[in-house]
Order: structure tokens, then sequence, then C-alpha cells
């Protein structure tokens, strides 16, 4: 069963992220006006905000690329599933977050090396 959009998210983006995490598929949205190709990894509420974390591969970025990246949900447009998937869950060091909901998580990576 699927957990409800939350409010103030767009109900067909949270439908993308949840089948994009649980088919392990590629994305690509819009923040602003700057396309962005990213993995979708976890996604709930951290912090009082609906966030997506993602390994973003290409598009804009403050940090070195491919790297991790918070997204803000709501402020993510023209969303889409891309047919490309990506092994899974990867490898992470450092600090581990602690969500207060969590509508959809990766599985693991069926590469070992990731």
């Amino acid at each position: 069963m699927r957990p409800p959009a939350p409010q103030g998210i767009d109900p067909a983006t949270h439908d993308l992220l949840l089948a994009a995490i649980r088919e392990k598929r590629l994305i690509r949205f819009f923040l602003g006006d700057k396309a962005r190709l990213a993995e979708p990894h976890d996604y709930g509420i951290y912090k009082g905000t609906v966030r997506l974390l993602a390994f973003q591969l290409s598009g804009p970025s403050r940090g070195p690329l491919p790297g991790w990246r918070w997204i803000d949900v709501d402020r993510i447009s023209e969303p889409e599933l891309l047919d490309k998937t990506f092994a899974g869950g990867r490898r992470v060091s450092g600090n581990h977050h602690t969500w207060e909901v969590i509508f959809a998580r990766v599985g693991p990576s069926s590469h070992p090396n990731t």
C-alpha cells in the first residue's frame, strides 16, 4: 500500500518518486530552471521538511559531482522517470540521518562494490 502524498506535495511527483525508488530508476527534474539527473535513494520527512536524498549525477551543483544532495521535494518541477536503472543503495561513510517519516528507501545494491 502506497503512503498518501504529504500536504503541499504534488501527488504525481509523490507517486513518481515512490516508483523510482521501488524500481531503482533514474529521475530527471528541475530545480528552478536547471535540470538535474539523480538516483533517488531516500524519500520522507527530515527535520520537518519533505525531502529526497539523492545521488546527483549531473546538472548544476554547489559541490562536486557525482555526490549526495538533499532536495526539498516541493521545489521539484517537471519530474521524469527514466528507463535507465541503477544498482541500488550505495556505500556511505560518515553521518547517517534519522528521518521522522520515511516513505520509501532504495533497496541494497545488486553490485557488491557500490
